[in-house]
């Protein structure tokens, strides 16, 4: 019989970085997992992505026993990163802060599409250039 599950929770961490500290801790410390497995686990797992956020889906069940899986890093994360920014616009719509390339935008698509709701690779470019314009970052040719 398949185990029952007692919570999913959503981390977004540091890659290689992750520690017992918040925001790790206050998630997933009230669910009584073994800390130190985790953090040995995801830091394991995400060495090669160190600088980059990873986010986690960690499966909690009801004997303290649980699986996590990694997605790709957020959007606006590698666009910052692609435009050399240290972040985004307070008002996108005015103040423009950087400039990605077509290629450029391609590449975060195709990064990302596993974790978005696109089924081409050509909705997923429209999804980052939608959050690319949300952050004040033009998408030139």
């Amino acid at each position: 019989m398949a185990k029952k599950i007692k919570a999913v929770v959503k981390v977004q961490i540091q890659a290689g970085k992750a520690t017992a500290a918040p925001p790790v801790g206050t998630a997933l410390g009230p669910h009584g997992i073994n800390m130190g497995q985790f953090i040995k686990e995801y830091n394991e797992r995400t060495a090669a992505l160190t600088g980059t956020v990873v986010p986690a889906v960690v499966t909690v069940f009801e004997d303290r026993s649980y699986t996590f899986v990694t997605k790709s890093p957020p959007a606006a994360d590698l666009i910052r990163r692609e435009a050399g920014i240290e972040k985004g616009s307070g008002k996108p719509n005015k103040e423009k802060v950087g400039k990605i390339t077509r290629a450029q935008v391609k590449k975060i698509a195709e990064t990302k599409l596993a974790d978005l709701n696109a089924t081409s690779i050509e909705g997923a470019m429209k999804m980052v250039e939608g959050t690319a314009r949300s952050m004040g970052v033009e998408i030139g040719s």
